[in-house]
C-alpha cells in the first residue's frame, strides 16, 4: 500500500535523469577502449556493460516518451524552463553515444541513430542558443548546464562521426563544440566569481564542468590520427586539473544525501579514463602509463558509486520527485534532478517570469 502510494505521488521523470544513461554509455565505452589496450579484460565484460547502459537508455526513453503522451504540459514547461529546458540535450547526446555502442553490431542501425540524434541536438540546440541570445537571462539561472546544448552533442557527435567513416563532419563538429565550450565557460566561471554560490540542488551540476576538456579529447583522437600531439596533452591536462577542483569541491557541494543529480559527474568521470586509454592505444607513455589506470578505476569507483546510490532509491521508492497538488503540475514538472525546486524558484523560475 505504501508502495503504490509513493508511485502515485511522484512526479514524471525529469529529462534530467538522461544524466544516467549518458553516464552508464560513456562508462561501457570506457571499458570497450580498455579492453582493447588490456588483454586482462575479458571481451564479455565491456560487452555486458553496454547491453546494460543501451537497457538503461531505452527504459529511458520509454518514460520520457510517456511523459510526453500523458503528461504533455509538465515536459513543455521543462523545455521552456530557462535552467531545466537545457538538460533536454541529453536525449540525442544519449542517442548519439548508443550509436557509438551498436557499431561494432549493426553499421546501419548506428548510423541511423547517429543521424537521429544529430539532427535532433542541431535543432534543439539553435532553439536553446538562440534563446540565450535573445537576452534577457538572470545570472542565477546559469550553470554549468548551460554547455549541455551546443558543448556536449558537438563533441559527441564529433567523435560518433568520425568512427563512422565521416572525418570531415566530425572535424567541423569538433570545432563547433570547442568554441562553444570556450564561449560559455567564461560566463559559468563569471557567475561563480561574482555572484551567489549556486542553490544547494544545483550544486551537483558543477560536475558537467570536468566535461567538456575530456569528451572534447575523446573527439579531437577520433578525428586525428598518430601520436597524441600537443593539444590532445592540453586537453588531458585541463580536464585532470578541473577534475582535482571538483575534488576539492566535494564537500561544499555534497551538502544533503544522494540523489541522481549526481550523476552530472557522470560524463566526465568517465571520459577523461578513455581519452587517457585511447592516448595509450595511440602510443602515449610516461605519465600515462599510470593515469589512464588510475582514472579507469576511479571512474569506476564513482560511477559505482552513483548505481548503487540510484538503485537504493528505487527500492525506497525515493528515485522520482515528489509530486505537487494539482493545481501547480506545470510548476512541478519544472524540477532539478532531485526534485527539490524551492531552493530555485525564488531565481530561476520567478525571475524567467
Amino acid at each position: 500500500m505504501n508502495s503504490n502510494n509513493g508511485t502515485n505521488n511522484r512526479a514524471p521523470m525529469p529529462v534530467a535523469f538522461f544524466g544516467i544513461a549518458v553516464g552508464s554509455l560513456a562508462l561501457a565505452g570506457a571499458w570497450r577502449a580498455a579492453a582493447r589496450v588490456w588483454t586482462m579484460i575479458p571481451d564479455a565484460a565491456p560487452a555486458l556493460l553496454t547491453a546494460g547502459a543501451l537497457v538503461v537508455w531505452v527504459a529511458l526513453l520509454a518514460a520520457y516518451g510517456r511523459k510526453w503522451l500523458v503528461a504533455r504540459d509538465a515536459a513543455i514547461a521543462e523545455l521552456r524552463h530557462p535552467v531545466q529546458s537545457s538538460f533536454v540535450a541529453l536525449v540525442p547526446v544519449s542517442a548519439m553515444l548508443a550509436a557509438q555502442a551498436v557499431q561494432a553490431y549493426s553499421r546501419g542501425v548506428a548510423i541511423a541513430l547517429f543521424a537521429i540524434g544529430l539532427a535532433s541536438s542541431l535543432a534543439l540546440g539553435a532553439y536553446l542558443q538562440g534563446r540565450f541570445w535573445q537576452g534577457g537571462r538572470k545570472p542565477e539561472q546559469t550553470t554549468p548546464a548551460i554547455y549541455l546544448p551546443t558543448v556536449a552533442p558537438s563533441f559527441v557527435a564529433g567523435t560518433a562521426a568520425a568512427g563512422l567513416g565521416f572525418a570531415q563532419i566530425g572535424m567541423l563538429l569538433f570545432g563547433a563544440g570547442v568554441f562553444s565550450w570556450l564561449a560559455l565557460e567564461s560566463i559559468v566561471l563569471h557567475r561563480a566569481a561574482v555572484h551567489e554560490p549556486l542553490p544547494d540542488a544545483l550544486r551537483p551540476s558543477l560536475g558537467i564542468q570536468l566535461a567538456p576538456p575530456v569528451v572534447g579529447g575523446v573527439s579531437y583522437l577520433a578525428i586525428t590520427h598518430g601520436a597524441p600531439d600537443t593539444f590532445a596533452y592540453m586537453l588531458l591536462g585541463y580536464g585532470l586539473y578541473q577534475a582535482l577542483m571538483l575534488a576539492r569541491l566535494v564537500p561544499w557541494i555534497r551538502q544533503h544525501a544522494f540523489t541522481p543529480s549526481y550523476w552530472a559527474f557522470s560524463f566526465g568521470a568517465a571520459a577523461l579514463p578513455t581519452m587517457a586509454i585511447r592516448m595509450l592505444e595511440r602510443g602515449a607513455t610516461g605519465p600515462m602509463t599510470w593515469i589512464a589506470p588510475v582514472a579507469f578505476v576511479a571512474a569506476n569507483v564513482v560511477i559505482g558509486l552513483m548505481i548503487a546510490g540510484t538503485v537504493r532509491a528505487m527500492v525506497r521508492g525515493e528515485l522520482l520527485p515528489a509530486a505537487a497538488p494539482s493545481t501547480q503540475s506545470s510548476r512541478a514538472a519544472v524540477t532539478p534532478i532531485n526534485g527539490n525546486v524551492r531552493s530555485i524558484e525564488r531565481r530561476a523560475v520567478a525571475a524567467s517570469r
